[in-house]
Protein backbone atom coordinates (compact mmCIF):
# COMPACT_ATOMS: atom_id res chain seq x y z
CA UNK A 1 0.00 0.00 0.00
CA UNK A 2 1.34 3.26 -0.75
CA UNK A 3 1.34 5.93 1.90
CA UNK A 4 -0.94 9.14 1.78
CA UNK A 5 0.69 12.25 1.09
CA UNK A 6 -0.78 15.48 1.82
CA UNK A 7 -2.30 17.66 -1.00
CA UNK A 8 -0.45 20.78 -0.93
CA UNK A 9 3.02 19.39 -0.49
CA UNK A 10 5.88 18.73 -3.17
CA UNK A 11 5.66 14.83 -3.12
CA UNK A 12 2.21 15.64 -3.90
CA UNK A 13 2.36 17.92 -6.61
CA UNK A 14 5.18 15.86 -8.13
CA UNK A 15 3.16 12.81 -8.02
CA UNK A 16 0.14 14.58 -10.29
CA UNK A 17 2.18 15.89 -12.50
CA UNK A 18 3.49 12.24 -12.76
CA UNK A 19 0.08 11.06 -13.77
CA UNK A 20 -0.99 13.61 -15.66
CA UNK A 21 -1.53 13.91 -19.56
CA UNK A 22 -1.98 16.28 -22.05
CA UNK A 23 -4.56 15.32 -24.75
CA UNK A 24 -6.33 16.98 -27.30
CA UNK A 25 -9.52 16.46 -29.62
CA UNK A 26 -10.46 18.06 -32.78
CA UNK A 27 -13.70 19.46 -33.40
CA UNK A 28 -16.41 16.14 -33.90
CA UNK A 29 -14.10 13.99 -31.85
CA UNK A 30 -15.17 12.18 -28.34
CA UNK A 31 -13.98 12.47 -24.73
CA UNK A 32 -16.53 9.73 -24.42
CA UNK A 33 -19.16 7.94 -26.17
CA UNK A 34 -22.38 6.39 -25.10
CA UNK A 35 -21.94 2.35 -24.55
CA UNK A 36 -18.26 2.98 -24.38
CA UNK A 37 -15.83 2.68 -20.84
CA UNK A 38 -14.27 5.90 -21.01
CA UNK A 39 -10.08 5.71 -20.44
CA UNK A 40 -9.57 8.97 -18.45
CA UNK A 41 -10.69 11.65 -16.16
CA UNK A 42 -9.31 15.12 -16.04
CA UNK A 43 -9.73 18.94 -16.89
CA UNK A 44 -10.61 21.04 -19.74
CA UNK A 45 -8.05 23.57 -20.60
CA UNK A 46 -9.88 25.12 -23.55
CA UNK A 47 -12.30 24.35 -25.97
CA UNK A 48 -16.26 23.48 -25.48
CA UNK A 49 -17.68 20.34 -25.25
CA UNK A 50 -21.44 19.20 -25.73
CA UNK A 51 -23.17 16.54 -23.51
CA UNK A 52 -25.67 14.74 -25.85
CA UNK A 53 -27.96 11.84 -26.25
CA UNK A 54 -30.21 10.20 -29.39
CA UNK A 55 -34.02 10.75 -28.39
CA UNK A 56 -36.68 8.01 -28.55
CA UNK A 57 -36.84 9.88 -32.60
CA UNK A 58 -33.26 8.92 -32.86
CA UNK A 59 -32.57 12.77 -32.86
CA UNK A 60 -29.99 14.10 -31.25
CA UNK A 61 -30.42 16.25 -27.87
CA UNK A 62 -27.82 18.94 -26.14
CA UNK A 63 -27.95 18.22 -22.30
CA UNK A 64 -25.88 21.27 -21.60
CA UNK A 65 -22.06 22.35 -22.41
CA UNK A 66 -18.96 22.01 -21.16
CA UNK A 67 -16.36 25.12 -21.56
CA UNK A 68 -12.77 25.16 -19.71
CA UNK A 69 -11.79 24.96 -15.95
CA UNK A 70 -14.39 21.96 -15.86
CA UNK A 71 -13.58 18.38 -14.34
CA UNK A 72 -14.49 15.32 -16.50
CA UNK A 73 -15.16 12.00 -15.08
CA UNK A 74 -17.83 9.51 -15.28
CA UNK A 75 -20.80 11.14 -14.32
CA UNK A 76 -20.87 10.34 -10.40
CA UNK A 77 -18.21 7.09 -10.47
CA UNK A 78 -14.59 8.78 -11.78
CA UNK A 79 -12.49 6.02 -9.81
CA UNK A 80 -14.97 3.48 -11.40
CA UNK A 81 -15.20 1.98 -15.01
CA UNK A 82 -18.84 2.85 -15.82
CA UNK A 83 -19.95 3.29 -19.76
CA UNK A 84 -21.80 6.73 -20.09
CA UNK A 85 -24.95 6.96 -21.44
CA UNK A 86 -24.80 10.27 -23.13
CA UNK A 87 -21.80 11.55 -25.57
CA UNK A 88 -19.00 13.90 -24.80
CA UNK A 89 -18.12 15.44 -28.11
CA UNK A 90 -15.97 18.57 -28.86
CA UNK A 91 -17.52 20.87 -30.89
CA UNK A 92 -14.49 23.61 -30.79
CA UNK A 93 -11.20 21.84 -30.93
CA UNK A 94 -9.99 20.93 -27.17
CA UNK A 95 -7.49 20.77 -25.27
CA UNK A 96 -7.17 18.44 -21.46
CA UNK A 97 -5.26 17.55 -18.54
CA UNK A 98 -6.71 14.22 -18.15
CA UNK A 99 -5.40 10.79 -15.89
CA UNK A 100 -5.96 7.16 -16.77
CA UNK A 101 -8.82 6.07 -14.45
CA UNK A 102 -6.31 3.37 -13.17
CA UNK A 103 -3.78 6.24 -12.71
CA UNK A 104 -6.40 8.62 -10.67
CA UNK A 105 -7.09 5.73 -8.69
CA UNK A 106 -3.90 5.49 -7.17
CA UNK A 107 -4.06 9.16 -6.84
CA UNK A 108 -7.12 9.16 -5.45
CA UNK A 109 -5.31 6.33 -2.76
CA UNK A 110 -1.98 7.99 -2.40
CA UNK A 111 -3.67 11.82 -1.05
CA UNK A 112 -6.26 11.70 1.17
CA UNK A 113 -7.62 14.82 0.42
CA UNK A 114 -8.05 14.81 -3.05
CA UNK A 115 -11.24 13.06 -3.39
CA UNK A 116 -12.99 15.45 -1.30
CA UNK A 117 -12.00 18.19 -3.29
CA UNK A 118 -13.35 16.41 -6.74
CA UNK A 119 -16.21 15.79 -4.91
CA UNK A 120 -17.27 19.03 -4.19
CA UNK A 121 -16.23 20.11 -7.57
CA UNK A 122 -18.42 17.57 -9.21
CA UNK A 123 -21.55 19.02 -6.39
CA UNK A 124 -20.56 22.23 -7.52
CA UNK A 125 -20.79 21.52 -11.22
CA UNK A 126 -24.01 19.27 -10.46
CA UNK A 127 -25.58 22.36 -9.20
CA UNK A 128 -24.33 24.59 -11.73
CA UNK A 129 -25.99 22.16 -14.49
CA UNK A 130 -29.33 22.15 -12.73
CA UNK A 131 -29.24 25.83 -11.93
CA UNK A 132 -29.06 26.43 -15.66
CA UNK A 133 -31.63 23.28 -16.81
CA UNK A 134 -34.29 24.20 -14.12
CA UNK A 135 -36.08 27.53 -15.39
CA UNK A 136 -36.05 26.24 -19.51
CA UNK A 137 -38.93 24.14 -18.36
CA UNK A 138 -41.47 27.08 -17.82
CA UNK A 139 -39.80 29.98 -19.81
CA UNK A 140 -41.12 30.80 -23.31
CA UNK A 141 -38.33 30.76 -25.96
CA UNK A 142 -37.40 34.30 -26.05
CA UNK A 143 -36.75 33.86 -22.41
CA UNK A 144 -34.88 30.11 -22.87
CA UNK A 145 -32.45 32.44 -25.56
CA UNK A 146 -31.99 35.33 -23.49
CA UNK A 147 -31.49 32.93 -19.89
CA UNK A 148 -28.74 31.16 -22.37
CA UNK A 149 -27.32 34.03 -23.40
CA UNK A 150 -27.03 34.96 -19.58
CA UNK A 151 -25.76 31.21 -18.34
CA UNK A 152 -23.18 31.12 -21.26
CA UNK A 153 -21.75 34.39 -22.22
CA UNK A 154 -18.69 33.19 -23.66
CA UNK A 155 -19.65 30.28 -25.40
CA UNK A 156 -22.71 31.48 -27.68
CA UNK A 157 -20.34 33.05 -30.52
CA UNK A 158 -17.94 29.82 -30.49
CA UNK A 159 -20.40 26.63 -31.02
CA UNK A 160 -23.34 25.95 -33.63
CA UNK A 161 -26.65 27.72 -33.40
CA UNK A 162 -27.90 23.54 -34.25
CA UNK A 163 -26.19 22.97 -30.65
CA UNK A 164 -27.74 26.12 -28.84
CA UNK A 165 -31.16 25.40 -30.43
CA UNK A 166 -30.89 21.38 -29.28
CA UNK A 167 -29.84 22.53 -26.08
CA UNK A 168 -33.09 24.61 -25.63
CA UNK A 169 -35.97 22.59 -27.06
CA UNK A 170 -36.72 24.56 -30.04
CA UNK A 171 -35.60 24.23 -33.66
CA UNK A 172 -33.13 26.16 -35.61
CA UNK A 173 -36.17 27.57 -37.50
CA UNK A 174 -37.01 29.43 -34.23
CA UNK A 175 -34.00 30.42 -32.44
CA UNK A 176 -33.26 32.25 -35.62
CA UNK A 177 -36.64 34.00 -35.47
CA UNK A 178 -36.00 34.65 -31.53
CA UNK A 179 -32.53 36.29 -32.26
CA UNK A 180 -34.38 38.43 -35.14
CA UNK A 181 -36.82 39.52 -32.61
CA UNK A 182 -34.33 40.73 -29.79
CA UNK A 183 -31.98 42.72 -32.01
Amino acid sequence: MQKCVPLFGATSIDLIISKSINIELKKGEFFWEAGKTSKYVGFITDGILRVYYYSEKGEEVTNYFVDENHWLSDWDNPDKSVTPIANLQAITHCSFIVFLKKDWNELLQAIFELNDIIQKIIIKHKSKKLERRSPLISEDTTERYLSFLEQYPNIVNRIPLSYVASYLGMKQQSLSRVRKNIR
